[in-house]
């Protein structure tokens, strides 16, 4: 047991010295993990505000001022002109100089003194379905409330009392993340995404490398058993993405204030089986690549992919057809975003979280059966 056990520490010496000696890929595995969280954090948000927006105000009343006001004053539109014609609003969407056009038609004040409903005109840009989708519905609401307050107004020029009259008021309540800030959901995400493409990247090449050198034939011919020698290259990689996990998590929390609720223990053991499932994953790869060229595109192609498309980072799995769905199964950023993010945001513990860590320990424990068989076969 124990010359087994030193022939593991000296693998793992042995790659912990390759990777001292090779300051991009050391480079790669410590800071990319923070500088591509920096990255994708501040430059990916679903939050929209300060939508441009211009404004063709052909009735020019009192009234309509009044409504144009509500627009003015939301933190959602931006009114960025005040144009003369239809023309203009047509310009402003062709260069993009704006994505919302307000347009009054005379007569929109006559139309409110008659009691009758005065139409106005809301024009989208739908080449960003977000914004559009997020304007629809802003400018529906603000229109709603600026149509109950000129109902109030005209029911009092006619002497009648409103104060009488039942109504509806809804009191919406966001749960999870008040604020409703893009941080808070996207960095728990983040962590699962850049663990898997660095953890699986990093691992598909450990065993190509040895080949291109020449020393895994070395490696075969020498008293190191094949599971010591499994063992002695994956570990390096097992402290290094425990280290990264770890600084994400601190990055997240105290940078950018995304609040740690739930159990520190259920985000570990969940990051333990994910990091150990994403190592198996690079470990096949590895076993079946045929240079470092070709693991490292095959590592960034089935990390990359699958953690932003098939995990939810990004998209609901809901939304996305069956057959992706059934696909999604088969990666283990599935399991391991529903983890981070109900540790992270709700406040989740073991006993809540546990389906998931089932999952992703069976997960584990296949893959990493496949790989060792798989690693054997290359060996043999």
């Amino acid at each position: 047991m124990r010359a087994a056990l030193r022939r593991v520490i000296a693998i793992t010496r042995k790659e912990f010295i390759h990777i001292r000696r090779d300051p991009r890929t050391l480079m790669s595995v410590l800071l990319m993990p923070v500088i591509q969280l920096l990255l994708f954090s501040y430059a990916i948000s679903f939050d929209v505000g300060n939508v441009p927006t211009v404004i063709l105000d052909q009735d020019r009343t009192t009234a309509s001022r009044e409504y144009l006001a509500a627009f003015e004053h939301s933190e959602f539109f931006r009114v960025v002109d005040h144009i003369e014609s239809d023309t203009e609003a047509d310009n402003a969407f062709d260069t993009s100089q704006a994505k919302v056009a307000l347009i009054i038609r005379p007569g929109f004040a006559d139309a409110i003194a008659e009691g009758h409903k005065a139409e106005v005109a809301i024009l989208i840009d739908g080449s960003e379905p977000n914004s559009a989708q997020l304007g629809r519905a802003y400018a529906v609401a603000l229109s709603s409330t600026e149509d109950r307050h000129v109902l109030v107004s005209w029911a009092e020029n006619q002497g009648l009392d409103m104060s009488a009259v039942g109504g509806l008021s809804p009191q919406i309540r966001t749960w999870y993340n008040p604020d409703r800030r893009s941080a808070d959901f996207l960095i728990p995400g983040l962590m699962v995404v850049i663990i898997m493409i660095v953890t699986i990247q990093q691992t598909a090449v450990s065993l190509v490398k040895e080949r291109d050198q020449g020393t895994f034939e070395q490696l075969t011919v020498s008293p190191i058993r094949r599971a010591e020698l499994m063992v002695g290259k994956v570990l390096p990689w097992v402290l290094l993405a425990f280290v990264e996990t770890a600084v994400i998590v601190a990055v997240g929390v105290l940078l950018f204030g995304v609040p740690l609720r739930g159990s520190v223990l259920a985000l570990a053991l969940g990051s333990v089986l994910f990091v150990f499932s994403s190592l198996a994953i690079g470990l096949l790869i590895s076993v079946r690549a045929s240079s470092v060229e070709v693991a490292n595109m095959a590592g960034l192609l089935i990390s990359f992919l699958p953690g932003f498309m098939l995990s939810g980072f990004a998209f609901p799995l809901e939304s996305i057809p069956p057959a992706l769905q059934f696909i999604s199964y088969l990666f283990p950023g599935r399991y391991m975003m529903v983890i981070a993010r109900s540790v992270f945001l709700k406040g989740a513990d073991v006993a809540t979280v546990l389906p998931q860590l089932i999952a992703l320990g069976l997960y584990t424990l296949v893959s990493l059966t496949i790989a060792s068989l798989a690693y054997s076969r290359r060996l043999s």
